[in-house]
């Protein structure tokens, strides 16, 4: 049946309310936890790029000044706290110092975080204690803090960053795997009940990404062999390839994506 007049009228009026500043975060404040280096930094940038100013907390002090100058080339706002995430009174910190340099929060990027790798029966119990702290209950504390400060405002994103273990078992990794399963339920958990205050609560999932962490791996041949062998793009990610969708969840344009595990993997999950 063809659409009437009104019909076509109301879908184009719809169609011009869809804009590309969507994607322009403006004005915006993000933090990003571990935001200086490895993904983190590219998280940062990315933001940045996007027209976000940035507090970059985390343990680490490393490569301030080369993500400083990264930020500023751009015409934005960077700060920087050195802080352990794991402390009790960590995330009221970070929280109250992005409200006292930048007088708002509108984005939290839950990106600091660890990994160990032994085989299961030789597992260490501090290294346990240690990965679910920093990959786990930090981002639930920070989350927490951020989305009160969220809700009065009635706007929010909270991106956390899960992994292929977040679907997976994986190898020599079982605290790392507990983590990134407990981030995807997390995430679930705050955005059935943030998504009332306009706060949308979802997460990044990346596949093998060529990185610091994932050295080890791509230097046993083996092994990656057998990861590329189930990459249907046949290799492994850059770093500039998970910011696109770090991007897009932080804007405008992802205001209806609310708990999504949004997996980056150049198909990995489908094999």
């Amino acid at each position: 049946m063809a659409e009437s007049a009104e019909e076509i009228a109301q879908h184009e009026k719809e169609l011009d309310q869809f804009k590309m500043n969507w994607f322009k975060l403006d004005g915006k404040v993000a933090i990003v936890t571990g935001g200086n280096t490895g993904l983190g930094q590219g998280y940062t940038v990315a933001l940045a790029e996007a027209g976000a100013d940035v507090l970059v907390a985390g343990h680490g002090t490393e490569q301030w000044a080369e993500t400083r100058a990264m930020v500023e080339k751009r015409g934005r706002r960077v700060e920087f706290m050195q802080v352990d995430l794991t402390t009790p009174d960590a995330a009221d910190k970070v929280i109250q110092t992005a409200l006292d340099k930048f007088g708002r929060i509108d984005i939290l990027v839950n990106n600091a975080g660890m990994i160990k790798r032994n085989p299961l029966l030789e597992s260490k119990d501090q290294d346990w204690d240690n990965v679910i702290a920093i990959n786990l209950s930090a981002v639930y504390h920070l989350s927490l803090a951020a989305a009160k400060v969220m809700a009065k405002q009635k706007s929010g994103k909270i991106i956390n960053i899960g992994s292929m273990l977040s679907f997976q078992g994986g190898k020599f990794i079982p605290s790392y795997t507990a983590a990134k399963h407990g981030v995807a339920g997390l995430t679930k958990a705050f955005a059935s009940e943030l998504g009332a205050y306009n706060i949308q609560v979802n997460a990044i999932a990346p596949g093998y990404i060529k990185t610091a962490n994932t050295a080890p791996i791509r230097a046993d041949k083996a092994r990656n062999q057998e990861i590329l062998d189930r990459i249907p793009a046949g290799h492994w990610a850059e770093p500039y390839e998970l910011m696109g969708i770090a991007v897009f969840l932080a804007s405008d344009a992802a205001n209806y994506l609310n708990g999504a595990i949004v997996p980056v993997d150049g198909g990995y999950l489908v094999r």
